[in-house]
């Protein structure tokens, strides 16, 4: 008996004293389209690391951090990048597909279409249903093309701008881009008191031209070319979403007490 007894208390120190394990980075693939082998995986699915509702905001991210995508992709395509980057970081990391047309996959996974008051309360059930199963009071934003406008139209037409800190567009549209600009209130071109911007932007952005309408002053907003000081990066439009140098200001955005150091190096068009 006092041999059983004597095992079992040096197995239990040793339990006691074994490091706790943790879980292992995700892979980062500094690719735009590094998100469609997990669409294509996965249909209709998340990327590992996002939309998980039992996640819990910690006192160093307080804020989730909403993807919102561009034109053409959705919650798996647009962001192969960011979904494992940021929660490697330790940020709760949600993503939704706004905008897609009914019908069988892959329509359905094709996002950005559609009305906007249709995509405006898409994504304003989907922020409710973030703070609800978290418990933050705020959430964080980080866009990529018509995702840096439909995230403000929330803010400034739905009411929703005292559920948004900080907002960092990747490729923004500030001033509207062709035809689209149309389409949206103007309110959702101008920024929200109380919300902290970050616009991000290529000069070889063959969709927003000039680069420039991406680039508006204001005392809550910072602008960023990511060519600026690095003529390295020739990351475009979508390019911008795959490219290190406009991660490390992305990350610096959500949490400017703790910067990383922002790289220069080459990253080509189009996959970044």
């Amino acid at each position: 008996m006092r041999t059983r007894w004597t095992v079992a208390l040096a197995a239990c120190a040793w339990l006691a004293c074994a490091p706790t394990a943790t879980a292992d980075p995700l892979p980062v693939d500094y690719n735009f389209f590094g998100g469609f082998p997990a669409e294509i995986a996965n249909p209709g699915g998340s990327l590992p690391g996002t939309n998980d509702f039992s996640c819990v905001p910690t006192a160093e991210h307080p804020n989730p951090v909403i993807l919102v995508h561009g034109t053409g992709t959705g919650q798996q395509t647009g962001w192969g990048v960011y979904a494992p980057l940021l929660k490697n970081e330790g940020y709760c990391v949600f993503a939704l597909t706004y905008g897609a047309l009914p019908g069988p996959w892959p329509i359905s996974e094709i996002g950005g279409l559609g009305p906007v008051p249709e995509k405006g309360a898409q994504f304003a059930a989907f922020v409710d249903e973030v703070l609800s199963a978290t418990g933050a009071e705020k959430v964080d934003i980080v866009g990529h093309s018509q995702g840096t406008v439909l995230p403000n139209y929330y803010a400034q037409v739905l009411g929703g701008a005292d559920s948004i800190d900080k907002y960092v567009s990747l490729a923004p549209l500030w001033k509207g881009s062709g035809p689209s600009q149309f389409a949206w209130p103007a309110a959702s071109y101008r920024y929200a008191p109380g919300i902290t911007y970050t616009n991000i932007m290529t000069r070889y952005d063959e969709v927003v031209v000039p680069y420039t309408d991406g680039y508006v002053e204001g005392p809550n907003a910072t602008n960023i070319v990511v060519q600026d000081t690095c003529d390295l990066d020739f990351s475009e439009h979508a390019g911008i979403v795959g490219s290190p140098r406009a991660a490390a200001f992305v990350l610096n955005a959500l949490d400017p007490a703790n910067p990383v150091a922002v790289p220069c190096e080459f990253v080509p068009p189009f996959t970044g």
